[in-house]
């Protein structure tokens, strides 16, 4: 088609008016296309930037969580080092109260120092120990534990440790083969097939029973998993009367050991002597009186009518009182060893470890622990065994055949468990002294933080609530 061409008023050439209509139309499209593909474009723009704010934001937060985590991680490093600093000063705390108060093998009383959130710093720490009463609790006793209270695994024989709860006769024969000098007794042992061979010396700690052939963790540490003598939330209890039931540990030592000597480091007087318990006497009742208590106790000669092995059976020997036996008691032995091993202090044993003595059992074991809570007065010599079971019982007459009871005791556990501050980076360490050499001396340190928590639900939220503050 030919185009028409024409000139408007002022003489411009312009299409036909039907050809500049269709050409405004395409110019119309035009433009709505390069606005569209502008939109598009900055849509897209707009996009990339969100997407980049969303990931500038995230790492934001995950930097600011990092540095968080950094942060509590780093409070938690300070408050455990705060902790370990105070399990030091605590035992520096224990040595300086046992030297002071544990003098001549007694066990200090808990009214004589604290055991409960002592302050180091901003840290602080507990003694968890065990109530000497019996009494069940929920919650931890915290004291100092007497090692003196507990049978000795060195000296036991296999019908005290028979006695033990739970324990197997299979298991009684093993320890005495474990710590046999000339090895196995006689049992079907055989630690060769088990790629170990048996001590055949003493133990030297409780753990070690953990390698003795038999030993399970239900026997050793039984629900008590945590060892601090409660029933925890996290426990089984295995007889369901809400009372914790724990293993050996419990009830066993490898340190219980006494000097043959005064507080003084001077010697005591041997009672299978005329020579040197006669002055003794006279000093404390009169000539007269202490002649007839050597009538009773030896010959003219000098002689013993009877070689003494134990205090208890010089007691029964010689027609004294109780009252009266107190006040020579610690001026006496019958043994002219250095060191005397394994008895048990009959002061602060728990009825479970006095049922296990010769002649003892649960009956018994009992009495003497009723008797101990209702007479704390007269506790001061073995003597009030005869008077709380008499002297004529057949418990008494077993007691008396060997040197196995005791009212001193000289080494200690401190079971030290420590918070830092606001209630953060909990620790644990297990701390035997003793108290032979005259001042209280480490033989033992073993870190139990691993066992988990074991201070109780009271101290728990005590201190989650100050942290919260």
């Amino acid at each position: 088609m030919t185009t028409i061409r024409r000139r408007d008023c002022k003489g411009a050439r312009t299409h036909c008016p039907r050809m500049h209509a269709g050409d405004g139309a395409r110019r119309a499209r035009g433009l709505r296309t390069e606005r569209s593909s502008a939109l598009a474009q900055n849509g897209s723009v707009l996009v990339i930037m969100l997407w980049i704010s969303f990931a500038l934001v995230a790492i934001t937060i995950c930097f600011a969580d990092a540095m968080s985590s950094e942060l509590r991680a780093s409070a938690n490093r300070a408050a455990g080092l705060a902790a370990d600093q105070a399990i030091e000063g605590a035992a520096r705390y224990v040595g300086a109260i046992l030297s002071t108060f544990a003098t001549n093998g007694v066990a200090p009383d808990l009214t004589m120092y604290q055991a409960e959130a002592i302050p180091v710093g901003d840290a602080h720490f507990w003694i968890i120990g065990r109530d000497p009463s019996g009494t069940v609790s929920s919650e931890p006793y915290f004291s100092l534990i007497d090692e003196g209270a507990k049978i000795n695994l060195n000296h036991a024989n296999t019908n005290e440790l028979e006695a033990l709860p739970n324990i197997t006769p299979e298991f009684a024969q093993a320890i005495l083969d474990w710590r046999n000098p000339s090895g196995s007794l006689g049992s079907a042992i055989n630690y060769a097939a088990l790629s170990y061979a048996a001590k055949n010396a003493s133990f030297e700690t409780v753990d070690e029973l953990r390698l003795v052939y038999g030993a399970t963790v239900d026997l050793l540490a039984g629900a008590d998993i945590n060892r601090n003598g409660i029933l925890d939330a996290n426990e089984n209890d295995i007889n369901h009367n809400g009372v914790i039931a724990p293993g050996l540990f419990e009830y066993l030592t490898a340190f219980s050991r006494e000097p043959n000597l005064r507080s003084d480091g001077t010697a005591l007087v041997n009672v299978n002597t005329r020579a040197q318990l006669s002055p003794v006497l006279q000093t404390a009742f009169g000539s007269t009186r202490a002649e007839q208590i050597l009538s009773r106790v030896t010959r003219r000669s000098g002689r013993p009518s009877i070689v003494f092995n134990n205090l208890l059976q010089f007691y029964l020997q010689s027609g004294m009182t109780s009252a009266e036996f107190s006040k020579i008691f610690n001026a006496l032995t019958a043994s002219s060893a250095s060191t005397i091993n394994g008895r048990v202090n009959v002061n602060t044993a728990g009825a479970v470890v006095l049922s296990c003595l010769p002649g003892m059992d649960t009956g018994t074991a009992q009495q003497l622990v009723t008797y101990r809570q209702q007479n704390p007065d007269k506790l001061t010599s073995i003597a009030w065994v005869a008077d709380a079971l008499g002297s004529s019982s057949a418990a008494v007459e077993s007691l008396a055949q060997g040197d196995y009871i005791t009212t001193r005791s000289y080494q200690f556990t401190a079971d030290i468990a420590a918070l830092g501050p606001y209630g953060r980076g909990y620790r644990r360490t297990r701390f035997i002294f003793d108290l032979n050499s005259g001042n209280a001396r480490i033989v033992y340190r073993q870190d139990l933080s691993r066992l988990g928590w074991a201070l109780g639900n009271a101290v728990r939220s005590t201190w989650l609530e100050k942290e919260k503050r």
